[in-house]
């Protein structure tokens, strides 16, 4: 290993994952292991590139110094950013699995029990077919979930870092509030995000903010393209900031008009959620349990919504096509893990169809402690309504709703008063 002191991380944060990845190498009884995540190599190096759909492997042998193979032109990645000292690039004419066989024949593994990730999105099967049909005198083992082993539960300096993804993710959803108004476009309040995050420190996040408004909110993964907001709208705001590759991210909802009695509502049941996630989590907990607390309150509702995926997931570590870590531990009925203090979730106990055609959500990342949880984030989890008669600016509205009985009151109060239009008996109070 090169030391040096420019990494994302104190040099002794790669050892110790290094260390701790050789420890269960040495448990399941292998030789080596050829990591090809993005998100595992960087985890282990600190390397990042845009260029990942290029074959790229680390190969960490249980005794000897860890290798690349990248294509020649990510060589420069490797010596900018990473403790590694040895690599093999391959040219764009070149063969870069025959180039892995090779290195692994020159430092000594041919013969070895060898470890790989069977279920990368970045090895595909004829890749790794030719691996097995070519390097015969050794045993290829599936080793998918090694490196993630240690990812899943982040060390305190991760989760320095993942608050300063919340700085961004915080600061693109501001902006994104501030931008929506009858009028604007989709677009317009998408690029309002993307510069809030990026002015804020925010780097080039997994996925690009979702906005959607109106009807095009019940469109799953949907995000802008042009559409105009209408005056009495609702836009669902979904935005994942970056730092560094690290993710947090946060749903919101904004409201064109008046707050109606069931979207109402629905603000009230995930602010429950929520409110029960960071009462009742705290190590030790399954994660069917988790999800059980988070669906049972968002499944008691009358206003016809449903939470129809999981409740939350892993976040941190992610390249392009998405900013979870899901695939490592999501919180859905059925599952076993337990949570573990340093594990970072986005809970996203949204709601699905209220009233049959909208969609909305209030969401939060949260860090288990040795105790229970804390969030990343200080943002207002209210809906922010914009009352038509003041569409110009964000208007946050409060939790507490006036009774018809004290609004009446305020009205005689004042009748012969001049003053400014307010809302209705059924408007809720601004703060």
């Amino acid at each position: 290993m090169r030391q040096r002191d420019d990494m994302t991380f104190p040099f002794e944060e790669y050892e110790r994952r290094l260390s701790e990845l050789r420890t269960r190498i040495q448990q399941r009884h292998l030789d080596a292991v050829v990591i090809t995540d993005p998100e595992n190599i960087m985890y282990l190096t600190d390397y990042q590139t845009t260029g990942y759909s290029f074959f790229q492997a680390l190969v960490v042998p249980l005794e000897d110094e860890p290798f690349m193979i990248t294509r020649a032109m990510e060589e420069s990645n490797i010596i900018a950013r990473t403790w590694v000292e040895r690599t093999r690039p391959y040219p764009d004419t070149g063969d870069a699995i025959q180039m892995l066989v090779d290195a692994l024949r020159s430092f000594g593994l041919a013969n070895k029990r060898i470890g790989y990730e069977r279920n990368s999105y970045f090895f595909p099967a004829y890749q790794q077919d030719f691996v097995h049909t070519t390097l015969t005198d050794g045993k290829l083992l599936d080793c998918f979930g090694i490196v993630e082993q240690g990812r899943i539960c982040k060390s305190p300096v991760e989760i320095d870092l993942m608050r300063r993804a919340a700085t961004a993710t915080e600061a693109g959803m501001q902006a994104g509030i501030a931008a929506c108004e009858a009028g604007a476009t989709e677009n317009e309040i998408g690029a309002a995000i993307s510069s809030g995050m990026f002015r804020a420190g925010g780097e080039p996040p997994a996925v690009m903010p979702y906005v959607t408004s109106g009807p095009r909110s019940m469109i799953g993964h949907a995000t802008w393209e042009g559409r105009v907001v209408q005056p009495g709208e609702h836009v669902f705001l979904e935005v994942g900031g970056c730092y560094r590759r690290y993710h947090t991210a946060m749903m919101r909802t904004v409201v064109m008009g008046n707050l109606s009695d069931s979207m109402y509502k629905a603000q009230e049941k995930m602010k429950q959620a929520l409110a029960a996630v960071h009462e009742n989590f705290q190590p030790g907990m399954t994660v069917s349990d988790a999800d059980n607390l988070v669906r049972n309150i968002i499944s008691d509702n009358d206003v016809g919504a449903r939470l129809v995926t999981r409740s939350g997931y892993s976040i941190g570590i992610a390249f392009p096509p998405s900013w979870d870590e899901g695939y490592i531990v999501s919180l859905k009925q059925g599952e076993s893990t337990i949570l573990q203090e340093g594990m970072t979730f986005h809970i996203i106990p949204w709601m699905w169809g209220v009233d049959g055609d909208k969609t909305c959500g209030t969401s939060d990342t949260i860090y288990i402690t040795s105790e229970g949880c804390e969030s990343f984030f200080s943002m207002d989890q209210n809906f922010s309504v914009k009352p038509e008669h003041g569409a110009g600016s964000v208007a946050q509205l409060s939790s507490s709703r006036k009774s018809k009985s004290a609004s009446k009151n305020e009205k005689d109060k004042s009748a012969d008063k001049p003053h400014s239009a307010a809302p209705d008996d059924a408007q809720h109070d601004s703060q």
